[in-house]
Formats: structure tokens, sequence, C-alpha cells
């Protein structure tokens, strides 16, 4: 406050959008480590999965046995530094049939991220889709995350925002499936978007698609493609 300021008072309109959805959901209890600024857990919630936020003590001493999944928020293992010492509880939470879905996380030479992600070793590379319209080529129809419980189509990648997605994987192992390739206009395509790898009785994913910014926006395809990898 200034003595030749007073104090106003702004009111910013109320807006609420409604976004109807085509959405079969899987599976519904997940457990959610968040990242910084994280909606994706509020926006999973807005469509009917019941999602607990837990942090590393739950990971190191709990029983994520009674949760469908476990979903990493976006930089999870940038920003939370004890998640890289737990490596072998969410493994072993994979291996008894759990899923567990890493978001994007950042690596470069100035910040290297130094953590076993997966079952097997793969590289976090600065690769990226920008054009938010970028043509989503399946590499395999016939894989579950394009099938079930909701089958996608070209439809479902029309009205992304701002992106496709960011930090995309490479040189992975033969574990790991990729289920999309695609490429900004001029450039090679990229497959490291989406990863899928089983493991023991569970399922472990890596994406760099860019999922913090299309469901908080309510971009149905982006609904139903997350609603598929919560049900591998």
């Amino acid at each position: 406050d200034y003595p030749h300021l007073p104090r106003r008072t702004l009111l910013e309109p109320s807006t609420l959008r409604l976004v109807p959805i085509d959405l079969k959901r899987g599976p519904g209890r997940i457990a959610y480590v968040p990242g910084p600024g994280d909606k994706v857990a509020q926006a999973l919630r807005q469509v009917g999965y019941q999602v607990e936020e837990i942090d590393e003590d739950a990971i190191a001493t709990g029983d994520l046995r009674r949760f469908d999944a476990v979903v990493m928020g976006i930089r999870a293992y940038n920003t939370r530094p004890r998640l890289l010492a737990l490596h072998g509880p969410l493994m072993a939470y994979v291996e008894g049939g759990g899923r567990l879905i890493v978001q994007y996380n950042t690596n470069n030479r100035f910040n290297p991220l130094k953590a076993e992600i997966g079952p097997e070793p793969f590289e976090i590379t600065r690769d990226r889709v920008t054009d938010e319209a970028a043509t989503m080529e399946p590499v395999d129809p016939a894989h579950p995350a394009l099938t079930t419980p909701n089958r996608l189509g070209p439809a479902d990648f029309a009205g992304w925002v701002q992106e496709r997605g960011l930090y995309f994987a490479a040189n992975w192992g033969p574990a790991y499936r990729p289920i999309f390739r695609a490429h900004d206009a001029g450039e090679p395509p990229l497959e490291g978007g989406l990863l899928v790898a089983r493991h023991g009785k569970g399922v472990f994913v890596y994406t760099g698609l860019a999922f913090f910014r299309q469901l908080p926006a309510g971009v149905p395809g982006a609904y139903r493609l997350f609603a598929n990898l919560l049900a591998l």
C-alpha cells in the first residue's frame, strides 16, 4: 500500500467450461505423486477417478497394492530427490501387477537426471513435438493403449493445445514398445513420446506427451488416451 495509490478491487469474469467426453474408465483407484504446478490429479478426479496424492514415505513404507495405478506428476524425479532411492519399491509394485505411469522429466547437461525410472534403462532427451496438430501415427494400431477401453482415432488428437509433447525418450531397450511416431515439419519422426513395458505382472509407462496441458484444458482425446494407459 502507498498513500498516493488507493486500494482497488479488480473483479475478473467467472467462467465455467463444460466439455462432453465419451469416456470409458477402467480400474479407478490412483495414487498420484504431485509435480510442480501439477493439475493432472484434479483433472482425473473430475472424470470420476479416486485419486489420492501420496509422498515418498507412502511409497517407502506403505502398501501400494491397494492402488490400481501409481502416477508420477510432471518433473517428479527432478524436484523430489527422495524418489531416486525408491526404484525398488516401485518396481516391486509393478512386478506384482501394478501400473506405474511416469510423466515427463527434464534432462540436460546442466542438470542431468541420474535416476533409475523404468524396469530397463532409457534416455530422456530434449526431443519434442511443438506442433499441437502434428500427426500422431500409431506404431501398432492394435496395442491396448489405443483400443481399450477407448478405441482411439484421429479425432482424439484434434484440439490439443500448445504442443504434443516434450522430453521424449530415446535409446530404449527391447522391453519397451513405442506407441506413436510424430514430428514437427521438416524434422525426423520421433517414437519416444509414449513407451510401454510389461514387467512381471504389471506395466510401466513413460510419457512425454503433454497431458499436463491437455487434461486441465479439457481435451477429450487426451482423457481417453490417459484412461487407456490407466487400464493397461
